[in-house]
């Protein structure tokens, strides 16, 4: 009977709210999650930071606020696309909301540049992907997002504040004792006979792999 009734007089507009609605509800817990682990993976390397200054071992410490800059970066970059995803949500509610009133659906371009930012995320790539070809099929925006998109450029002048942001976490964690450290090393992981003892380099080795499957 509902496949006769979308037939005849076309797709249903609540059912299409509705999964739309499921979707943006997928994306938001899938960032949650992430938001949740990177968290986790920047306490730890905190610790680890706070262990190293301990030991006065500046090079790992060194080493491990580089990691935790990176962890943050990401974290705040998930923060960001939630923020997006609730004004899809909202934009799109209102959208859903007029059509209801005045019978017919205009596009909107704010949604559309919305989801063409977050559709480029690698963490949500496939799910806005669909929430896409919903939009599109109930007529909120009129083009399809395609996999051809570039991912997002990071901003120009991130190397020349990272060594400047190292140094501050370093002064945040050790509560400045290491603030006299010198410029972070360039190296992307120094070798297992520099940082003591091994049972810490074990630990950051898997929250380094643990970051990596977090941005796969």
């Amino acid at each position: 009977m509902q496949a006769i009734k979308r037939a005849i007089w076309g797709p249903d507009p609540k059912e299409q709210m509705r999964t739309c609605q499921s979707l943006l509800r997928k994306n938001q817990r899938q960032l949650d999650r992430h938001i949740q682990d990177l968290m986790a993976v920047e306490n730890k390397t905190k610790t680890l930071i706070k262990q190293a200054a301990k030991r006065n071992d500046v090079n790992s410490a060194k080493v491990l606020a580089k990691e935790m800059y990176h962890t943050r970066r990401q974290r705040m970059r998930m923060t960001r696309s939630k923020a997006q995803l609730q004004s899809i949500g909202m934009q799109m509610n209102e959208a859903f909301g007029l059509r209801k009133i005045q019978g017919t659906m205009k596009t909107s371009t704010d949604i559309m540049k919305d989801v063409n930012l977050l559709i480029k995320i690698p963490e949500l790539t496939g799910t806005m992907q669909m929430l896409s070809s919903e939009l599109m099929k109930a007529g909120i925006i009129d083009e399809m997002v395609t996999d051809s998109l570039e991912e997002i450029e990071e901003d120009d002048d991130v190397e020349e504040d990272a060594e400047a942001e190292i140094s501050k976490i370093l002064e945040e964690v050790t509560a400045g004792k290491l603030k006299s450290a010198s410029e972070a090393p360039k190296i992307e992981m120094p070798q297992v006979s520099q940082i003591e003892p091994q049972e810490e380099t074990a630990v950051l080795d898997d929250m380094r792999e643990r970051l990596k499957a977090l941005q796969s």
